[in-house]
């Protein structure tokens, strides 16, 4: 299996190689030369089976022989241990048609979990086979740094660097990032929003003398191996209700595109998938670029569901590059073009996306509302981003086919808002009931790519 650059310049690479190496080296993402496909009776197969082994029969042809079949046995079964529930994503059924996948039972209460956990099992064995040590550095909206920490916290190759927004996440997503005592481990607040910390981490791995000097490595969603671990639980709730017998439709709260791009390669490799709805709250850009043609930037509004609240969906890179016919030059041109505040999308891309992916926009007062309502209907009590995908996959419903709304992190996550909503506080699990007790260690940082890498110089373990 091998892999190439959205932009058609940097080195084709091996699974291990694209896992390791994180951003291309000509700035692009890396994405399968081809798509492995499973037969309708390899899908229906799944049913029944543990989480684990369907994410094994599903994910082992993309690794190749990067690592042997016992390897990535192992990494699967470490990976989700320790994940809350038995079924690791489990269904609810909200109304007759409309059910919500649980993507929280893991160790920091969100769906980057499934992703993040398995990477660090990957990599730990990897780096002890070559001897090799690296540092990560990503960035975050909220989830993803947590959920880094949590996955590489105490390892002996890895040191860890979170890039977020100062004052732009919650108190429970910015503690899980500041609470870990380990010395790898490094939470680094920035002066700005969340596409400022993406770009600098793109700079930082669009310099190469400081890449090369760090061993720099990324595990953002622009990490193919991210998006890969994501692709399971589609097909094993999917199968759950029915497929390969007959479709089923998803909706799915994103900002930087990965988790639907997952639902997207599950489609290509022949999960019966209907519609592929994208939910975005009022920072929108992903709505307007389907409806309008042109992706352009406008400003990050902060909002109730702040790990939303993006401009430059990072992923949106690989839908492009489908979508223009794995056309890297026109990819790298739009890229360019979006630094300067935005592009136009050809007809025929377009077209092609419109066939892909549905998508609505949900303001602050609906995403209060619909919290309001499933707690009223159904008991269940869902966070902010959540509560944007229930309110699109509502109004995108098709009563002849199941649809699918993913719940991305837990209501405790995102107490303020929830209570608000509904007058009922979500309270943590029993086993972080004491994160608002322990201390904190984080570095703010202004938003400067000198500055940030004097940081990881200093603090990284030689």
């Amino acid at each position: 299996m091998r892999y190439v650059s959205t932009r058609g310049t940097a080195p084709v690479l091996t699974f291990g190689e694209a896992m390791l190496t994180g951003l291309a080296r000509d700035g692009g993402l890396y994405v399968p030369e081809t798509i492995p496909t499973m037969t309708p009776e390899e899908i229906a197969d799944l049913a029944g089976l543990s989480y684990e082994k369907a994410a094994y029969r599903i994910m082992r042809p993309f690794v190749g022989d990067a690592f042997t079949d016992a390897e990535f046995r192992e990494a699967i079964a470490h990976a989700y241990a320790h994940f809350g529930h038995a079924a690791r994503a489990p269904l609810v059924q909200l109304a007759p048609d409309l059910f919500l996948l649980e993507l929280f039972h893991g160790p920091t209460l969100a769906f980057k979990d499934f992703a993040m956990q398995l990477i660090g099992q990957l990599f730990q064995i990897a780096l002890a086979r070559d001897g090799r040590r690296i540092t990560i550095v990503g960035a975050t909206s909220g989830d993803t740094g947590s959920a880094a920490i949590e996955a590489f916290r105490g390892l002996d190759n890895v040191d860890v660097f979170i890039l977020f927004p100062e004052g732009r996440v919650s108190e429970v997503q910015r503690r899980q990032m500041t609470t870990p005592s380990e010395s790898n481990v490094h939470a680094l607040a920035v002066k700005g929003d969340f596409d400022d910390c993406q770009a600098r981490l793109k700079d930082m791995f669009n310099d190469f003398a400081f890449r090369d000097e760090v061993g720099l490595a990324g595990v953002n969603s622009i990490n193919w191996a991210r998006v890969l671990a994501q692709v399971v639980y589609y097909f094993t709730s999917a199968v759950s209700l029915g497929a390969p017998y007959r479709p089923v439709n998803f909706t799915v709260p994103t900002g930087n595109f990965g988790d639907i791009f997952a639902g997207y390669i599950a489609k290509r490799m022949g999960l019966p998938i209907g519609k592929l709805v994208i939910a975005t709250n009022q920072n929108d850009i992903l709505h307007r670029a389907l409806t309008t043609g042109r992706y352009t930037t406008d400003g990050v509004k902060p909002s109730i569901s702040p790990s939303m609240d993006i401009q430059v969906s990072s992923n949106f890179e690989r839908a492009l590059f489908d979508a223009y016919g794995r056309d890297g030059k026109a990819v790298a041109q739009m890229m360019d073009e979006l630094k300067r505040g935005g592009f136009g999308i050809s007809q025929g891309a377009l077209e092609t996306l419109r066939g892909l992916y549905h998508s609505g926009r949900v303001s602050e007062e609906e995403t209060a509302d619909s919290i309001r309502a499933t707690w009223r209907a159904t008991g269940e009590l869902v966070c902010p981003h959540t509560a944007v995908g229930i309110r699109v996959a509502e109004n995108a419903r098709d009563t002849s086919v199941p649809m699918v709304a993913l719940a991305t992190a837990h209501p405790a996550k995102f107490p303020d808002a929830v209570e608000k909503a509904t007058g009922q506080r979500p309270p943590l699990p029993e086993r972080m009931a004491d994160l608002f007790t322990r201390p904190e260690r984080v570095t703010s940082v202004p938003n400067d790519l000198a500055a940030l890498e004097a940081v990881v110089r200093e603090r990284r373990r030689n």
